[in-house]
Order: C-alpha cells, then structure tokens, then sequence
C-alpha cells in the first residue's frame, strides 16, 4: 500500500481524524501496554518479597517469587515480536538517533528554557531517547543478575551476593525513573491519548515535536505548509536580529 501526498495513512486504510496525526500504530501500542504490563508485575512482586509488612500481608511468597522470576524473563519478548512492524522498526531508528537539535534541548533543559520553541524535537525528544536507552540497558543487566541469584550455577565466579547487590541497587534506581516516567506521562494528557488511540492533535505535535511532521513531509518527498514550520522563540529572534545586523555592519 502506498500513500497520497500530504496523508500519513497508507491507501486503502481508514482516514485519520480530522486535525490529528497519527503517532502510533496498533502494533506500537501493543508493545508498549504488554511492556508496562510485565513492568508492573515485576515491580509489584518485588516490592512483595522486599518489604517485610507486604510479604507478611500477601503471603504466597512462593507464587510472588514466580510471577517476579518469569515476568522479567518475558520483558524483552513484546520488544522483539514488535520488530516485525516496520513502524516500529523506524521508531526505534528514531530513538538511537542524536539530532543536532537534540543536543539544543538538552541544553534548553540545563537552562531551564521551558517554552516548547526552546526545545526542538522530532518525534521523540531527547528526554525520551534518553530515558529509552538507560531502561533497555537496565532491563537487560537486571535480567542478567536476576538469571545469577535463580540459576547459580551459571557462572560459579560471580557470587550470588554480588548479583543481588546489583539488581537491588538497579531495582531502586529503575523505580524512581519509572515515576518520573509515569509523571511526565500523566502531566501531558495530549501524549496520553496518543498512545492511547494511535492519534495526537496536530497543533500539539507541531509545539511540542515540531521537526517530527516536517521529516515525515521531506521523508515523503513533498514540503512541508508555512503554517506548519517550526516555531521560533522570542529569545531566538532577538539573536538572529543582532546577529544580521552585525553582519550589515
């Protein structure tokens, strides 16, 4: 199937609402709910077997250590049957990709610049590629010590005590990003709905990722309206202006 100029939508498929963008296809969707779902398990059956007063009030330390053990081994299989999407194949392009931009939100943040303008981004910002990056190394090391404290035997050099000593401290830093995560998610209802119905309204995406549509426009081999360039702050303009009058000077 292929697209028509100025559509997102493939041919042949239904056409997207009126004013919004498609951000997400089902498949993406999909792979981010079975995702946060095992996340959720593996947190909560850890806090179960962590915390004293939860262990003592839930019992079934037997069926938590189960449902902890075999939840993280699953973690990764939403990931890779997700591969098989194309759509999610170019996200995750996009989210091990650095744009020069990216670096110009970074600093945006470091100075507190809190206007969208003063913090370009394409469909992810650099928050998110950050944020994607740290948690799929940590899935992964948290996986491995977690694979040394069931099976020991694996790798008799390593002591069970050193593995647990890393998947805790891990633990407890995944923890805190996950709330951090989850409160920049619940402060943004626009990006909410956008993971949950697949579309996010185009004014939202031109302010909050405004070099997103316009890739997707040059990506498609046709410009991008006026109306939907990047916009440009206040602070900006005024260097441009003494920048160009130097310049005539």
């Amino acid at each position: 199937m292929t697209s028509t100029a100025g559509s997102t939508v493939p041919t042949g498929t239904a056409a997207q609402p009126e004013g919004r963008v498609r951000r997400f296809t089902p498949a993406e969707r999909m792979v981010h709910r079975a995702t946060g779902t095992l996340m959720l398990l593996c947190v909560v059956s850890a806090s179960c077997l962590y915390f004293a007063p939860l262990a003592q009030a839930i019992g079934r330390r037997h069926l938590m250590v189960t449902v902890h053990e075999w939840s993280g081994i699953l973690l990764p299989v939403p990931l890779v049957l997700g591969l098989l999407s194309p759509a999610f194949r170019a996200d995750l392009r996009r989210l091990n990709r650095f744009a020069p931009y990216d670096r110009h939100w970074l600093r945006a943040v470091r100075r507190r610049l809190m206007e969208p303008a003063d913090r370009p981004a394409g469909k992810f910002n650099a928050g998110q590629k950050l944020y994607a990056g740290w948690i799929a190394g940590a899935v992964l090391v948290m996986m491995f010590t977690g694979l040394l404290m069931w099976l020991t035997h694996l790798l008799p050099g390593i002591s069970r005590t050193s593995a647990i000593f890393v998947h805790d401290i891990l633990a407890w830093a995944v923890a805190v990003v996950l709330v951090a995560h989850m409160r920049k998610a619940y402060q943004d209802p626009e990006a909410r709905r956008g993971m949950r119905t697949g579309y996010v309204d185009r004014m939202w995406a031109r302010r909050e990722h405004a070099r997103w549509l316009t890739e997707d426009d040059a990506a498609d081999g046709f410009s991008a309206p006026d109306s939907f360039s990047a916009p440009v702050s206040a602070s900006r303009r005024n260097t441009e202006d003494d920048t160009s009058r130097d310049t005539r000077r």
